[in-house]
């Protein structure tokens, strides 16, 4: 019998798909801290180009990132007592590791950035959930290694076509304005969550990839890309939570989100033909997860999901659109002060 043959896009969406069915199954099923965290970890994973991680590496990178989350901790008492100085050491950090991940092109460097961001925040808030969120974010890098693995065993790629996914950075230079950029645009909303910690975490992992989004995009699109993803995700969180109402059920959450991976993903890998870039569909895959999630817990816990959906969707509209202005004043900003370089440059001359 002719085997049917997969086109490598397909089986990239595929992989996602099945990844994230798995990754929910892991997090729901066994009742892990923050579930939803573990998920996003995962996808993470799941979007990294070129070969997965060996499984045996991808554990003691969890472990690694559990350690250096930790270390994150310490950033907890500088900004209880010294918060001027806690938040420029912060935004340092940031940007360094913002441009690390520019220059070396390695996309596990954002769990760095999104721990960094969140783990003091959650600290501010209670000094216990540096160790659980620490916890949970390891264990994801831990159960997205795990998924990825799995995945490419089902829909491997051709032999030697793993190998040729080649993330190239941009130069030093470009590096260091995308990586102020997006510190930017993270550090107004870090400080607005050192006020109320639990009510913007999320809004803290939303900033984050915008922050990251924001770096592949120009003022002229960025209002398309940030806010249009952002209402795209909040759409198909919709649609997911409507089909989970019919069930409620293990099984249902992860068909569901399944479906709503593998349409972002037919966008995120080029299988159907899109207006968007990559960077929109795996934004707004990434809001889906942020915004069902914490809807479940307030489902479990008895509150009104629909206030705290309209809550979130709102401020996550709201940092979107923040981003996008941020964007398009820094680019301005750096419009003109190239003129006046290249002017006096021409004056000399």
């Amino acid at each position: 019998m002719e085997r049917i043959a997969i086109h490598p896009r397909d089986r990239a969406a595929l992989r996602l798909s099945l990844g994230v069915g798995l990754a929910v199954f892991v997090a729901y099923g066994l009742a892990l801290p923050i579930p939803f965290v573990v998920c996003v970890m995962a996808v993470l994973m799941l979007c990294k180009p070129g070969p997965p991680l060996p499984l045996a590496k991808g554990l003691f990178i969890a472990g690694i990132f559990g350690v250096l989350v930790l270390i994150g901790g310490l950033m907890v008492p500088l900004l209880e007592n010294y918060a001027l100085a806690g938040i420029l050491l912060t935004a340092a950090i940031l940007f360094t590791l913002f441009f690390t991940g520019l220059t070396s092109g390695n996309p596990l460097t954002m769990v760095l950035v999104l721990s960094f961001a969140l783990i003091p925040v959650a600290g501010v808030a209670e000094q216990s959930l540096v160790l659980a969120l620490a916890g949970t974010l390891a264990i994801g890098v831990g159960v997205g290694t795990l998924v990825s693995a799995i995945s490419n065993i089902l829909f491997p790629d051709p032999s030697g076509a793993a190998g040729k996914a080649k993330v190239s950075g941009p130069p030093p230079a470009v590096a260091r304005w995308i990586a102020l950029r997006a510190t930017l645009i993270v550090m107004p909303v870090f400080v607005l969550a050192l006020t109320n910690p639990s009510f913007y975490l999320a809004a803290i992992m939303k900033t984050v990839a915008l922050g990251q989004q924001a770096g592949d995009t120009d003022a002229r699109s960025a209002g398309r890309e940030l806010v249009g993803s952002t209402l795209a995700g909040a759409g198909m969180a919709a649609l997911a939570w409507a089909g989970l109402s019919l069930w409620p059920s293990l099984w249902m959450l992860a068909l569901w989100l399944m479906a709503v991976a593998l349409w972002s993903g037919s966008g995120l890998f080029g299988t159907r033909h899109t207006a968007y870039r990559p960077s929109f569909w795996s934004n707004a895959l990434f809001t889906t997860l942020i915004l069902l999630g914490p809807a479940i817990e307030d489902s479990a816990n008895g509150k009104s999901v629909l206030q705290g959906a309209l809550m979130r969707t709102s401020l996550f509209i709201g940092v979107a659109l923040y981003a996008w202005a941020a964007v398009w004043v820094l680019e301005r900003w750096r419009g003109r002060d190239l003129e006046c370089k290249f002017d006096l440059m021409g004056g000399e001359q």
